[in-house]
């Protein structure tokens, strides 16, 4: 029984002595630790991210039964609710981008749907995770891009308007917030889902081809 306890109190001393192990390593050199999503939208964000189906139904049946702006049969899968495909994370670098507003807030009395042309955008890594912008134009928005699914990344982001710098101010200015799903629809090509925005149209998407 000595000796039992004698070896107890020695092994006991033991691991006291160790130290614990290192706590694991990101999940890749220099992987940013990003914050969920959930914890940063706002309430109104929240709705319209969670109201984002309606958005679709209500915007593509105004789209195929009102009058509107540039060739709709012609986006195929960008017009599709369910065309996202996995690994939906998108190489940082330079795109090519276009916006298509569907859904008229004017009901009736508002174009269908509008085909905008081609802009530059690109993709970048920061410290806090990847990052959308729109580098020209009136309407510049910009956002962090948080992983969601396989199939779905989300981003919240703001609107910068005209000549002002680019906007990186979610939450302070409610009329410039905006929630975004990013897809991916082909092999090259993906897609920001923005439902309900703050004006104009229903649902508005912005196509990413790369440069």
């Amino acid at each position: 029984m000595r000796l039992l306890a004698l070896s107890t109190v020695l092994l006991l001393a033991a691991c006291a002595s160790t130290p614990p192990p290192p706590p694991p390593p990101p999940s890749g050199p220099g992987a940013p630790v990003l914050r969920d999503w959930r914890s940063i939208v706002t309430a109104t964000d929240r709705d319209r991210y969670a109201r984002r189906d309606a958005a679709w139904r209500l915007a593509l049946e105004q789209a195929r039964r009102q009058p509107g702006s540039g060739d709709l049969g012609s986006l195929g899968d960008l017009v599709e609710p369910d065309a996202a495909r996995n690994n939906v994370a998108p190489p940082p670098g330079l795109y090519r981008c276009r916006t298509v507003k569907l859904g008229s807030q004017g009901g009736e009395t508002g174009l269908g749907f509008v085909v905008y042309d081609w802009f530059q955008c690109r993709i970048e890594q920061t410290p806090n995770g990847l990052k959308f912008s729109k580098t020209a134009g009136s309407q510049r928005p910009s956002g962090l891009l948080f992983p969601e699914t396989p199939r779905e990344m989300v981003m919240l982001g703001s609107m910068a308007l005209a000549a002002e710098p680019p906007a990186n101010s979610y939450g302070q200015r409610p009329d410039r917030d905006l929630v975004a799903v990013l897809e991916r629809i082909g092999d090259a090509r993906w897609r920001l889902v923005l439902p309900w925005p703050q004006n104009e149209s229903n649902l508005d998407l912005i196509e990413l081809v790369p440069n």
